[in-house]
Order: C-alpha cells, then sequence, then structure tokens
C-alpha cells in the first residue's frame, strides 16, 4: 500500500520507519529544508519512560496563580485573544481531576513502556548514532515536603514497572559528583537507572537517512502540505507546491501543523503550542553530569550528549509568542549556574526556542479519523522523542489491522 506521512519530526520519522518495515510503499512529505527542524530540534534529550505523568493534574491547581503573576516562574500563562487557547485551558482544567489524571498517568506509562522496547529494536537493528546512552535519571528535590510526596508516589511507578530509589543529599552527590556544589540545596532525589538520553535531532536525520538508502523510503523536503483532496469519506491526495500527491493512506504527524490543516476538513484538534527553551554548552569534563539530572524545583533537565550538555526547561502557554525570548533563555542560563557552574562554557551555549505540539491531557492523538483513510499520531508536547517510537507501532498496527498492544481508545480522537 502507498502510505504518505506528512511529516519529518522524530514522530513522522518513526512511523515511515514502521510501516516501511511492513512492506508499505512510503513517502514523505515535509515542509522545512531537513529532518527534525521543528520541536524534535533541540528538546530536552531525556528518554524518560517513567517519567511521563500528564502537566495536567491536581497538584498544580495551587500553583495557577503564580503562572499568572510571577515572570520567572518556569510554567507561564500569557493570556491572548484566541478562543483556541481558552478552550484548551478549559480542558487542561478539567483533564486535572484526580481520577481521569491517575488513568492518564497509567495510560502514558504503557504507552512509554512501549516505546523504550520499540526504541531498542530499532537502536539494534539500525546501529544509529545519536549520542544514546542509557544513563539513569536523577530527579532532585530542594524541598523536604516535595521530596517525600514524591517517595510516597515510587509505589505507584514500580506497581507499573519502573525501578527506583529515594537519595537522600549525600547520595545524590555520590551518584553524581558534580552535584556537589548544589549539595546544600538538596532535600534528596529519586534515582531511576533505567532512563536514558540521547540527541532527538542526530536520531532523526540518521533515521532519515536508514529509511531512504535501506527502505526505499521518499522524502521531500521543502514540501509544504496547503491541503487534502477528499472524495465520499476518503482522502485521495494532498496539494503541495509540487502539485497533487496521491496515496492509499495518509499519517498526520505535523505536530503543531496538524490542526490547522485538518481543520479545513471540519476537524477541530484539542492542541496549542507549549513554548519551551533549551540551551546546549560544550562539557567541562568532570564537572558536568553523567546520569540525566531534572531539577525539579527548577523544571530545568540536564541531559548529557557525548561531549555537550543539553540544558531545557520552562512551559509557557503563549501561543507561537517568542517576544520574551531573550529574557526566558537568560533566566534558564542563570538557573543552570546555580546547580551546574562548571559544567561547561556558557558563553558558548547554542539557544533553542521551540513550540511543543501538546493536547490538554497530555497524550497524543494517535489513530484514525473519520476519512478512512486519513490518520493521526501528533500532539506528543514535550514527550515526542520519549514517545514517538511506541506511538509509531501503534500507527502502523491500526492501519495494518493487527490487534495493538494497548488499548488504542486511550489515544484516539476524539476521546
Amino acid at each position: 500500500m502507498r502510505v504518505c506521512v506528512l511529516g519529518a519530526g522524530v514522530v513522522g520519522l518513526t512511523s515511515a520507519y514502521q510501516l516501511a518495515r511492513d512492506g508499505h510503499d512510503v513517502t514523505i512529505l515535509e515542509g522545512r529544508d531537513g529532518a527534525a527542524l521543528e520541536a524534535s530540534f533541540a528538546n530536552g534529550g531525556q528518554l524518560s519512560y517513567s517519567y511521563v505523568a500528564p502537566l495536567a493534574d491536581p497538584s498544580v491547581l495551587p500553583h495557577l496563580p503564580a503562572w499568572l503573576l510571577q515572570g520567572d516562574s518556569a510554567l507561564r500563562f500569557v493570556p491572548r485573544l484566541d478562543p483556541r487557547q481558552w478552550r484548551w485551558c478549559l480542558s487542561f482544567l478539567l483533564a486535572c481531576r484526580g481520577g481521569r489524571a491517575r488513568q492518564t498517568a497509567v495510560e502514558m506509562l504503557r504507552l512509554g513502556a512501549l516505546s523504550r522496547e520499540a526504541l531498542h529494536e530499532l537502536v539494534q537493528r539500525e546501529s544509529i548514532d545519536f549520542n544514546y546512552v542509557r544513563n539513569g535519571k536523577l530527579v532532585v528535590y530542594r524541598d523536604a515536603n516535595a521530596f517525600d510526596a514524591a517517595r510516597r508516589k515510587m509505589d505507584f511507578l514500580q506497581a507499573a514497572g519502573s525501578e527506583q530509589r529515594a537519595l537522600d543529599a549525600a547520595a545524590c552527590v555520590a551518584l553524581e559528583p558534580a552535584l556537589e556544589h548544589a549539595r546544600p540545596l538538596l532535600a534528596g532525589g529519586i534515582h531511576t537507572p533505567s532512563e536514558e538520553a540521547g540527541d532527538c535531532h542526530r536520531f532523526s536525520v540518521a533515521l532519515a537517512g536508514v529509511l531512504n538508502t535501506r527502505y526505499g523510503v521518499a522524502i521531500h523536503y521543502e514540501t509544504p502540505v496547503h491541503s487534502f483532496v477528499t472524495e465520499r469519506g476518503a482522502a485521495l491526495a494532498v496539494r503541495t507546491p509540487r502539485g497533487e500527491i496521491r496515496a492509499d493512506a495518509f499519517v498526520v504527524a505535523l505536530g503543531n501543523g496538524s490542526a490547522p490543516l485538518l481543520h479545513a476538513l471540519g476537524m477541530r484538534l484539542p492542541m496549542y503550542p507549549l513554548t519551551g527553551y533549551s540551551l546546549t554548552i560544550p562539557v567541562a569534563p568532570g564537572h558536568a553530569p553523567r546520569v540525566s539530572v531534572t531539577d525539579l524545583h527548577r523544571k530545568v533537565v540536564y541531559a548529557p550528549l557525548g561531549e555537550r550538555l543539553r540544558i531545557a526547561g520552562m512551559v509557557e502557554i503563549a501561543g507561537m509568542d517568542v517576544t520574551r525570548r531573550d529574557r526566558r533563555l537568560d533566566l534558564l542560563k542563570r538557573q543552570a549556574q546555580e546547580i551546574f557552574p562548571a559544567a561547561g562554557n556558557y558563553a558558548a551555549a547554542q539557544t533553542w526556542c521551540g513550540h511543543r505540539p501538546a493536547t490538554p491531557d497530555s497524550k497524543p492523538l494517535i489513530g484514525p479519523t473519520p476519512y478512512r483513510n486519513l490518520w493521526l499520531n501528533t500532539g506528543h508536547g514535550a514527550l515526542g522523542f520519549t514517545l514517538a517510537c511506541g506511538s509509531a507501532r501503534l500507527i502502523a498496527d491500526a492501519i495494518a489491522g493487527r490487534a495493538p498492544p494497548l488499548e488504542p481508545g486511550a489515544y484516539a480522537w476524539p476521546r
């Protein structure tokens, strides 16, 4: 079958990989001039399969005033005259209900476990280089009450298959000596040895090469999709600057571009861009972290990528606005230097600001649409790299008519 995948980010490329492995004739269309140049470009780099809890959780509700009033808050809401923003926020608040949030967390953990299995299989089969390490993750806490709450949650995560242990401040420094400077700030940490890290952009570029040379997948860059040609409940083709491109099935993996494209077909996807920031610095050997670290107080993640350190954080519900870009990046740099002052050359940092395509409940949209040959694999928010391979397996199973390894309705649109 001819399958056309829209989008060459990490979700689109992994979808194409699974479909090509199934024997389909796959074409990828991408509006940018290369692979993974949007939300996949310089994300946090952590593959955190055990830390996929939704942003929508009852615990965020007391923090809402700070989001509105504090300019240096890690989580910021900037009101816009945009009905999409307000619809998304209302749905987000509804998703914060305790029972729903707990069920979502279970469903995200299951998709995370499937993704880890699928990524391991891909890495073993294709031997691609993307600074991949199975180095574990240490989440550090500055507040004793927050640390105690995290220890209580360990039972839930361990029941879901995660191996974790709680460490006091001294044990955190013993595990990760680069935290020595921050020892007075720490109440403790949770260590998950099974977590991983890698460069999402390098992974995507390498996978694009494998798809083209080994599986015969045609990738057309600088080919934005303007609209669909439909007839009798099916998608016949997409309109592009290259003309109409026909296929037997289409997979929409365009991230933030998915919603406007499908709106013309009468589909309102519950997605909104959440802005995030990152720095990538050359490391100073012996002073940069070797394990992935998350400073939960600041909501900042640190992922070692070979001779570089990726530092990423912040969530802004502000649409596509980037007017505060420089100020937010400066704040991120100060926060990183607070905990890892000698980690590397901050003056040489490569900076990035990206927009993560998020749903209110944090679960991606994977599965069919009202058009019988049009499929969704989009809306992964900040977890695109972590969940891409599992999501790709789900969409490939759905298109093939195979029994899925997870309950597909949990990730379907609408739900």
